[in-house]
Formats: C-alpha cells, sequence, structure tokens
C-alpha cells in the first residue's frame, strides 16, 4: 500500500523544502550575509522570524522521523532480522529523532545545548542508518527493491565523510566549506529516510493493538506492533 511510502518521502520533501525556506529568508532580510561567508543551518535559523519557522519544521520532523523509526523497526522483526541490533537501531533512532527538536527549540543562543542536540541528531542518526543498511545487507529486499542497499551504503559512506570533513573544516577555520559539509550532510539525511519508501511501500496495514499478557500468543510475545507485507 502505497500510503506509508509517503511517509518517509514527506519527511524528506517537507524537511528540504523548510530548511531552505529558512536559508532564503534569512538572506531576504539581511540577517546573514552570503558575502561574508556562507551560513550554518543553525546561523539561519537563529533570528527572527525565521527561528520561529525552524522550531517548527524540526518539531515536525521529529515527529515524523519517530514514526518512520518505529515503523521500520517492527517492520525488520516481522522479517526476523538482527533482534538485538534492530533493538539497538530503535533506540538510537528515538535518541536521534528527539535531537533534532533539540537543536531546532535551543538555536545557538543556548550553545551548549545546541550543539548537545546537534551530536544526537547527526551523529547517533547516521549510526542509525548504518545499522539500517548492515540489516538491508544482511536481509536483502526482494528484487524490485535491490537497489536500496547499494544506495543507502553510499549515502551513509557519504554522511560519514562529510561529518568528518564538517569538523575538521571548522576546527581549521575554514567555517563556509564547514557549513557547505553541513548543508549537504542534512540533504543526505532527508534522502536516506525517503529511501524507506521503497520499503514502505510493501506494507499493508500498520496497528496497534493492546493484548492481555496471559493471551499473547508465543509467536507475538514480544511487542504489541503488528505490521503486514506484501512482497
Amino acid at each position: 500500500m502505497w500510503a506509508w511510502a509517503l511517509l518517509p518521502v514527506t519527511l524528506a520533501v517537507f524537511g528540504t523544502i523548510g530548511m531552505w525556506a529558512v536559508y532564503a529568508i534569512a538572506v531576504s532580510n539581511n540577517t546573514v550575509n552570503i558575502t561574508e561567508e556562507f551560513p550554518f543551518i543553525s546561523t539561519c535559523g537563529s533570528y527572527n522570524p525565521q527561528s520561529c519557522l525552524f522550531s517548527q519544521i524540526c518539531n515536525i520532523c521529529c515527529v515524523l522521523a519517530l514514526w518512520i523509526v518505529t515503523i521500520r523497526f517492527q517492520q525488520v522483526r516481522d522479517l526476523g532480522s538482527g533482534s538485538h541490533l534492530n533493538t539497538a537501531g530503535l533506540v538510537l533512532g528515538f535518541i536521534s529523532s528527539i535531537g533534532i527538536s533539540i537543536l531546532g527549540n535551543f538555536q545557538v543562543q543556548y550553545i551548549g545545548v545546541h550543539l548537545f542536540g546537534a551530536l544526537m541528531a547527526f551523529v547517533l542518526g547516521l549510526v542509525y542508518f548504518w545499522i539500517q543498511a548492515w540489516l538491508s545487507y544482511y536481509s536483502p529486499p526482494p528484487n524490485d527493491r535491490k537497489w536500496v542497499v547499494p544506495v543507502r551504503i553510499v549515502l551513509c559512506s557519504l554522511c560519514t565523510c562529510l561529518v568528518i570533513c564538517m569538523f575538521v573544516l571548522y576546527k581549521t577555520g575554514f567555517r563556509s566549506e564547514a557549513a557547505i559539509c553541513e548543508w549537504a550532510l542534512v540533504m543526505c539525511c532527508f534522502a536516506l529516510f525517503a529511501i524507506f519508501a521503497a520499503e514502505f511501500r510493501h506494507i499493508d496495514c500498520h496497528k496497534l493493538t493492546v493484548q492481555n499478557k496471559e493471551r499473547k500468543s508465543s509467536s507475538d510475545a514480544n511487542g504489541v506492533w503488528t505490521i503486514q507485507e506484501i512482497h
């Protein structure tokens, strides 16, 4: 059912348009000067009125990411793949998603909290996507989704390089270059979320059921989420 495939696509499209909208507003009202240096995303979103928009975009992306992470966890579990690694991915996905909200609501005026949120969102988020790449590699998708594994690995590798380059360039004083790496990193992260659409489009239903403990069957003793997948 294509409805669930729209969820990761919505996050990717909404987040991408939202970030560039914040940039456009910041440039148009001269709160950033791109002739001096290319701005970081958080710098663009630190001034009114775009700071309000930036916070709301991050909050909405946080909610969508939490939803996607939950569905992906149950999808992988129902396929019988990597129980402990899948659980670790769920935890990291939740933490990194909350980090998106933290960095959006505590902006550069509260630099310590903002950087902590960025660390949660980017670094732990990158670990989460590497886990998804691992799970995809050892649980190959059907023939119509064979491209998912190599694309996910390439994007994860690119994100890793961008994170390293961003920190090195920032520490060595190349702020504009570091900011470009940050923008590229965020766009790649949105692309990684969008890839889930290829896997979510085969989900037939997604529902929450509450069962009495004594009524749970042994095959469904570990959770309450139910996902049916059509191959």
